[in-house]
């Protein structure tokens, strides 16, 4: 059935409700809208769901949201996992409530139990929850950190991971075998409820989960000491933070928390800033202005569903607030808490800092420092959770910290997905300890570049909507991979990883090895000097995007190294639109 029929059946099918026949009624003169939202099915990805909000079967609505659950719910069934239940959480978004109920009637229809939080919760929460009910499975609805018109819906599976092989395969293929709309179960809210299949959940899983953040505390002696000194500015960007990470500094000592008014309720069009995305500088305008009336040694913002931390910090010196990268932010807290383990209770010989491969180098260095196993995953935080999974299932392999340039980390494994949370109250901690050692967070951040070496990474997007977008990056992607640059940048090319062919190619020797890690569209390219590039399309949005990481003699010379190199990567793609 091509687009035009699809919509007319939308149209037609008494299954589908009034409103959404109404506005698809309104797009009946745009043929190109017709076709944007009916020529694919949302595609159901290892993420989930994403997309932008609307009718037609490319769209977030409630009828794509039951198809995903109803496939969900069938290879659940095949697992046998249904008594188990499902958990499920939901951010801020516009519908996320509804989403959350719809995914919850639909598993309830097919006798799977749902514990549906009562209000508006984190993502690393619901990973949480998932472990701590002994669920099968468990779902989130929210869209991250994207423009409001957006929701999504990730799956995650029994360990408090999101889906990875053979489940996300797995499921995937379910959800495209449901093919008719009107075969999808549901039930009646009420009923559901009555029958024991529609739980709530609330208090019973937010103080256990507290429990085990502060569990984590390395330094209550510093945060008893200077805690109350510490001035902190904090935003959740109209998302599930607030109360969570709120609640924890409280409860830890930290008396000074002022959260950015305007940014503290949550709100699903997201009024103060384009898109909630604690990697954009707009996120902190209004934090940075209070943060100067009230001097605030940092400043942190969540974004919606709280996995991701964005930061800045004083320098005492000069009264600057200095931005953090993802990277930066990562690297500051696994030093710390890596740093304060060895000297508390030393390091496990089999000890390990885990990170996405697109993440800093300075991330290996600090593990060579250590003397701990330095370990490269794919991106995507469930990737981490894999590794601490396996670590477990075979008793090799002790996690210290994983993060991802992305601005997530998690400390701790009572979760298997990054936690701002748990990364907002640790560099609290943090800059409580160097404070006691007359230290800024800015200042150990030097002194990190010290050790370590001035590494500076980036990250430039080239967004390309639509089919023809789509089209282009697979271009993009073919053309490097057919032909992999000898130089880029003025840096030579060291090796080139093809992780779709699992291949390590040495530039000098031509000798091939391989990744040893699972088929991904991504190309990485070691240069020369420690700098490296990575190109990859990203798995939630119209995009494609090159990571690069060069290494300098200071701040200044990173600074000039990485600049320049940005330009050449984009002028070398520049060539191929």
């Amino acid at each position: 059935m091509g687009y035009k029929e699809m919509y007319q059946e939308w149209l037609n099918n008494p299954y589908f409700d009034e409103a959404t026949k109404a506005e698809l009624r309104s797009i009946a003169a745009d043929e190109k809208e017709i076709e944007e939202r009916f020529y694919m099915d949302l595609e159901f990805g290892t993420a989930g769901l994403r997309g932008v909000i609307g009718a037609g079967t490319n769209r977030m609505n409630v009828y794509t949201v039951r198809k995903a659950t109803q496939g969900l719910a069938n290879y659940i069934a095949a697992v046998n996992g249904q008594a188990k239940g499902v958990a499920i959480a939901y951010d801020s978004r516009r519908m996320s409530p509804e989403f959350a109920d719809e995914a919850a009637l639909c598993l309830a229809a097919n006798g799977i139990k749902a514990y549906v939080f009562e209000s508006l919760r984190p993502t690393p929460e619901l990973s949480y929850a998932v472990r701590k009910l002994g669920c099968i499975a468990g779902i989130n609805i929210t869209a991250s950190h994207n423009p409001p018109e957006y929701n999504g819906y990730k799956v995650y599976w029994e360990d408090g991971a999101q889906i990875t092989p053979p489940h996300d395969k797995g499921i995937m293929d379910e959800v495209k075998k449901v093919t008719d709309y009107a075969t999808v179960k549901t039930m009646d809210k009420d009923a559901a409820k009555e029958q024991g299949m529609y739980v709530t959940i609330g208090a019973d899983i937010d103080d256990p989960y507290i429990a085990e953040l502060k569990s984590l505390v390395l330094h209550q002696d510093s945060i008893d000491a200077v805690g109350k000194d510490l001035k902190i500015v904090y935003s959740p960007l109209h998302g599930t933070g607030n109360i969570p990470v709120r609640r924890v500094l409280k409860e830890l000592g930290f008396a000074n928390v002022y959260v950015v008014p305007e940014q503290e309720l949550p709100d699903g069009e997201f009024p103060t800033v384009s898109y909630p995305n604690p990697e954009a500088e707009e996120a902190f305008e209004l934090g940075l202005k209070l943060a100067k009336e009230v001097d605030a040694d940092l400043v942190l913002a969540t974004d919606p569903d709280a996995d991701r931390l964005g930061v800045y910090v004083k320098d005492s010196k000069t009264g600057e607030y200095h931005s953090l990268t993802g990277n930066m932010s990562g690297c500051l807290i696994g030093d710390y808490v890596i740093s304060q383990r060895k000297e508390k209770e030393g390091l496990p010989e089999d000890g390990a800092f885990i990170k996405s491969i697109v993440s800093t180098n300075m991330a290996d260095a600090i593990a060579k420092y250590y003397g701990i196993q330095l370990i490269e995953v794919l991106t995507g935080f469930k990737f981490i959770g894999q590794k601490i999974l396996e670590f477990e299932t075979k008793g090799n392999g002790t996690y210290l910290f994983g993060m991802e340039e992305s601005y997530g980390c998690l400390t701790g494994t009572y979760a298997r997905d990054k936690d701002a949370v748990v990364a907002s109250m640790t560099l609290c901690e943090a800059a409580a300890y160097y404070k006691t050692k007359n230290m800024t967070l800015w200042d150990a951040m030097i002194d990190m570049y010290e050790r370590f070496g001035y590494y500076k990474d980036d990250v430039k997007a080239i967004t390309l909507k639509g089919i023809e977008g789509l089209e282009k990056i697979q271009e993009i992607m073919n053309t490097l991979r057919e032909n992999a640059p000898a130089e880029i940048g003025g840096y030579q090319v060291v090796s080139a990883r093809d992780y779709k062919k699992d291949t390590i190619q040495n530039m000098a020797t031509g000798e091939v090895t391989a990744t040893g890690l699972p088929s991904s569209n991504v190309l990485y390219y070691d240069l020369t000097d420690d700098a490296w590039v990575c190109v990859r399309p990203s798995g939630t949005e119209p995009k494609v995007k090159f990571y690069y990481g060069v290494k300098g003699t200071s701040l200044a010379d990173a600074d000039e190294k990485s600049e320049k190199l940005g330009k050449e990567v984009l002028a070398m793609i520049d060539k191929m639109l």
